[in-house]
């Protein structure tokens, strides 16, 4: 009897832990009667019979997340790849549908993302889908909400995470916009260049205004000089056609004197006549003329010239 009680009781203590079981925090467990669906079972410690009840299946009440990577055409005709990432849950409630309506909720999902991408994308243009992503999503989202809720999921988000076309349209892309900008740098660099035309162009103008001014003034004064001093001269009886040569004779002099007051003055001063040419060539010939003479008398090929009575 000793040998037989302690099979039992080992026997025993097995059944009695087979009898308990632990479901996890944010997880349900499905229990099956022979095959047959007896009940749900949330997180906590419970009861079962052993060997006739089963734990068929325990499913995760958390968050998850499925990427799908989706190729289509856009309405330009440009072939892009497109990562959809649908955030799905099990409905607590509806845990015993999500098990045994659905073999492989992922590609049920899945299927639902590739037709719902390939409806909307067709209709847009490429620069249009990155700023329509966000309507593409929601059509996703929509779509999913109402085909998933009867099989006991529930669609928390549809992102569209990544837009990538072809390189060669990525770089066309590249292209299009560098070139946009430069056409902008080029009109604002014109229009800085036109407002530094126009601003150079005023302040010359205000200072050929005020240029203008002073020379006016300067030319004011000097005619209220000359007159005071033909004034003056005048007051000691000599005439006005006198006093003018004198002025001028002065002035003369002292233009003179201005420029020789400067050692790095490489002016010159030459008549201003209508015979003033004809004069200055005459004087230019007889110069070189009598400077050649002299040349060769000093050489002995001319006799010297006598010597007059008084110089005996």
């Amino acid at each position: 009897m000793t040998y037989l009680l302690v099979p039992v009781l080992f026997f025993g203590l097995i059944i009695f832990f087979a009898s308990f079981f632990v479901v996890k925090q944010e997880t349900a467990a499905i229990v099956e009667r022979f095959g047959k669906f007896l009940a749900v079972r949330h997180s906590g410690l419970h009861l079962k019979i052993p060997i006739i009840d089963q734990i068929a299946k325990r499913l995760n009440l958390r968050i998850q997340q499925l990427d799908v990577i989706i190729d289509t055409k856009t309405l330009d005709n440009v072939f892009i790849k497109m990562k959809v990432s649908v955030q799905y849950q099990v409905i607590r409630e509806n845990v015993k549908d999500a098990y045994y309506r659905l073999e492989n909720p992922e590609n049920q999902i899945t299927s639902y993302v590739f037709d719902v991408v390939r409806a909307e994308v067709p209709k847009t243009k490429l620069d249009d889908v990155f700023v329509r992503k966000d309507d593409i999503a929601i059509a996703v989202k929509s779509e999913l909400q109402d085909a998933m809720q009867s099989y006991g999921y529930d669609i928390i988000k549809a992102l569209v995470t990544d837009i990538d076309p072809d390189e060669q349209v990525k770089h066309a892309m590249n292209r299009i916009n560098a070139a946009e900008r430069e056409k902008t740098a080029a009109e604002y660099e014109s229009e800085a260049q036109r407002i530094r035309i126009v601003a150079v162009a005023k302040a010359e103008a205000e200072s050929k205004k005020l240029q203008g001014q002073g020379i006016a003034d300067q030319r004011r004064e000097i005619a209220r000089g000359l007159e005071e001093s033909v004034r003056v001269l005048n007051s000691v009886n000599i005439n006005s056609h006198e006093a003018s040569a004198l002025i001028l004779v002065t002035q003369h002099y002292d233009t003179l004197q201005a420029v020789g007051a400067s050692s790095r003055s490489n002016l010159v001063l030459l008549p201003n006549s209508p015979t003033a040419a004809s004069n200055m060539l005459n004087d230019l010939v007889v110069a070189m003329t009598t400077a050649t003479t002299v040349g060769e008398a000093s050489k002995g090929n001319y006799p010297a010239p006598e010597k007059k009575d008084h110089e005996k």
